[in-house]
């Protein structure tokens, strides 16, 4: 073969090599298509994975929705594609008829599916969700505004309105207190602690105004509604309004009105774990005896006594409280006896099975006052009392309250002195007593409000909470000290009031005992009917010789039966508390059948 055959066959081998490289090319291709088209397909037949979502909205229920031709046009003839065409009109009225009707509600907080399918409703973008188990229902709508990402989106509200004047507290858990506001603010909503299973907010995170500048604070939901009109409102159930607004002594005693105070029901809990004394056959014991119980503890067993009311503070601190020591060192140091030696002899009385009730007096309280004069009130030269519109006295007795909760086990804490002085009238009416009035608060606010602030912190640190009060504060108006029944009664779980026979008027009332106990308690009845939900009435009784400035008549089982017979025979069955102020071991024997049940 010449060498030019060569060459050419050489040409001609390369051309059918490339010839054959491009079909081979085309092949891949082509087959890469096929694969490319047949994915494609394949997804179009896959249905997607539904999107889980949190229910969120302005309220704790949100809606759910149908959505489709109300019932009157459901059998009308549909307009066809082409009749639409011709009649653009028509298809826009057909198509406006169609109509979002809520059909049930959904907790705010909880989570649905988020399926594919949307509709627009008279400019509102409502998304498909699943069946959420309402009777009948298929396709389900809400609102695409309803449907949030995460939990830290589905409170929607971004202000909301006092109800009842509300404490603002620091953090988000604890009595630290940041600032407080009256009925009738706007509060602006940054956030939330949590939800809860109603759907409701346990509390709000808000922005409020504190002198110049914009702070932030919490604020319990239960207080708080959606409008100014709300907010602004009172409480007129059961005629509460007009009863309260008669309620007034014959001059101003200048501890407020009784109608400017919040009677809006408050919710009274039941406490896992902890059984409220409800019919209280009750003794009391100050620190020493609290220390050295075991002759106490003899007549306790001996008898159906079901209560004990220990002090825990009553001028003298029972022990260097940890609290007291970042928060009164002078009390911290004074201390009665040693934590130990307390908690031993609390230990021995809760071994009984009685029902144990902490006593601290709140406002009365000379060895704070030395710590904190700027907390007091400041007549003639004097700051010997802690004013009940000091938030530091506040929140040291509550602390106090607390820790006494997590260190021996009360079941409940009742406070004492949860008042102004006895002699605020004069204070006042003199124009020269500095009150400490942060909050422009009448007395009787001060009072309520504080008790709003107890109660929600010793409900939530176990214990249930209750307060002495006057006897006074039934007779139907605002006493000069800021003590006023239905007020108090519509926030404690027990009100122990003390109507001590030879602290009542007229005559010489200690010799009657039961006439000057159910006269007053009659009284009292008539305050609790004020309120729908009203607090336990359980009973100081005049456990001591009268009158208590020159003993002349012996009480004994007699006079402390006659007592409680007047209360009973009143309709105040919540129990009572026998008042001895030196827990008199003889006295307590003379007088041990009362604890008996019949």
């Amino acid at each position: 073969m010449s060498r030019a055959q060569r060459n050419a066959l050489r040409e001609e081998e390369k051309r059918h090599t490339a010839r054959l490289r491009r079909v081979r090319d085309c092949a891949v291709i082509f087959a890469c298509l096929i694969l490319v088209f047949a994915y494609i397909s394949s997804l179009s037949k896959i249905t997607p994975e539904p999107e889980y979502v949190f229910v969120g909205g302005t309220t704790k229920d949100v809606p759910v929705y149908l959505i489709g031709l109300p019932a009157d046009k459901e059998d009308t003839e549909e307009v066809s594609e082409e009749a639409g065409e011709e009649n653009p009109e028509a298809a826009q009225q057909e198509e406006a008829t169609v109509k979002a009707v809520e059909v049930g509600t959904l907790v705010r907080g909880s989570s649905v599916k988020k399926l594919i399918g949307t509709q627009n409703v008279d400019g509102v973008i409502y998304c498909k969700v699943d069946n959420t188990g309402l009777e009948g229902a298929a396709d389900l709508y809400m609102k695409m505004e309803n449907l949030v990402p995460s939990t830290d989106r589905v409170v929607q509200e971004t202000e909301v309105f006092v109800r009842t004047p509300v404490t603002i507290y620091a953090d988000a858990s604890g009595p630290s207190i940041a600032s407080f506001a009256p009925k009738g603010t706007c509060l602006n909503v940054t956030g939330y602690d949590t939800m809860l299973a109603d759907g409701s907010v346990h509390k709000y995170k808000v922005q409020y105004q504190k002198d110049d500048a914009v702070e932030e604070g919490y604020v319990y939901g239960k207080y708080l509604v959606d409008t100014q009109e709300e907010a602004d409102e009172v409480y007129k159930e059961n005629d509460i309004y007009k009863k309260v607004k008669k309620d007034k002594y014959g001059y101003d005693l200048y501890g407020g009105k009784a109608k400017n105070l919040d009677y809006y029901p408050y919710e009274k809990p039941v406490l896992e774990g902890n059984e409220f004394c409800s019919d209280a056959r009750a003794m009391y014991l100050n620190c020493v005896a609290a220390t050295k119980p075991d002759n106490y503890i003899d007549l306790i067993n001996d008898t159906n006594c079901n209560a004990v009311v220990v002090d825990i503070k009553d001028g003298v601190l029972a022990w260097p409280a940890e609290t007291a020591k970042e928060w009164s060192p002078k009390s911290y140091k004074t201390a009665y006896t040693s934590r130990k030696k307390y908690k031993k002899g609390i230990d021995k009385l809760k071994e009984t099975g009685v029902y144990m009730i902490g006593r601290i007096v709140v406002f009365n309280d000379p060895i704070y006052a030395k710590d904190h004069p700027e907390d007091c009130i400041k007549y003639g030269g004097q700051s010997t009392w802690p004013s009940a519109y000091s938030r530091d006295v506040w929140e040291y007795n509550v602390r106090l309250a607390q820790e006494a909760i997590r260190e021996f086990g009360f079941n409940e804490i009742q406070f004492d002195y949860v008042r102004f002085p006895e002699n605020s009238y004069e204070m006042s009416k003199s124009g020269t007593a500095k009150f400490r009035n942060k909050y422009d608060e009448e007395k009787g606010q001060a009072v309520q409000n504080f008790c709003f602030y107890a109660a929600d912190q010793i409900h939530e640190a176990g214990a249930y909470f209750s307060v002495d009060v006057f006897g006074e504060c039934v007779y139907g108006y605002m006493t000069a000290y800021g003590q006023y029944w239905p007020g108090i009664s519509n926030i404690v779980d027990a009100i122990s009031a003390m109507p001590y026979t030879d602290h009542m008027g007229g005559g010489e009332p200690w010799k009657d005992p039961y006439t000057t106990m159910h006269n007053w308690a009659k009284k009292a009845k008539k305050r609790q009917d004020y309120l729908e939900h009203p607090a336990v009435a359980r009973t100081w009784i005049t456990g001591y010789n009268t009158p208590y400035w020159a003993p002349t008549n012996d009480y004994g089982k007699k006079e402390l039966e006659a007592q409680i017979k007047g209360l009973t025979d009143a309709g105040l069955t919540g129990g009572f508390i026998p008042w001895n102020v030196n827990n008199d071991l003889g006295k307590y024997k003379q007088y041990k059948a009362i604890w008996n049940t019949d």
